[in-house]
């Protein structure tokens, strides 16, 4: 696999609950992120002396995180909204070459920010809420 362009790293937002995924609009660096918490079950009689972890336990968790400049589109009402909403809509994020992460996501945070002789920008987190699927391409 060659070097990838950023730009085609997307988040995806479903607008209606009916499976309707738009591209978040305004969106200029994205990322997320997949975390595991270990389930140590080291004892004394751990083979000399080393860590041991239990396979499949644990907490799994993705985070997603973007920043752009705001647009006031569809796509940026209904981030407000499922925000102040306290919802927890499926998302999809697109991986060039890589595949499609989907599920559901909690928007945790969104700032606006703009100073006088430029554009108005935003930054949105969000964190997994439940089970994520994962499709190769």
């Amino acid at each position: 696999m060659g070097a990838q362009k950023g730009k085609d790293l997307l988040v995806k937002l479903d607008m209606t609950g009916s499976g309707s995924f738009e591209t978040i609009a305004g969106l200029r660096a994205t990322r997320i992120s997949f975390n595991a918490e270990p389930v140590d079950v080291t004892s004394l009689d751990s083979q000399g002396g080393w860590r041991e972890l239990l396979a499949g336990a644990g907490v799994r968790a993705a985070a997603i995180s973007g920043s752009g400049v705001f647009r006031d589109a569809g796509t940026d009402e209904r981030a407000r909204q499922i925000f102040f909403d306290g919802e927890v809509p499926d998302f999809q994020v697109v991986i060039p070459d890589f595949g499609v992460v989907e599920g559901p996501f909690q928007i945790t945070a969104i700032e606006y920010a703009g100073s006088h002789d430029g554009e108005a920008s935003y930054e949105i987190t969000m964190a997994s809420a439940g089970a994520l699927s994962f499709t190769g391409l």
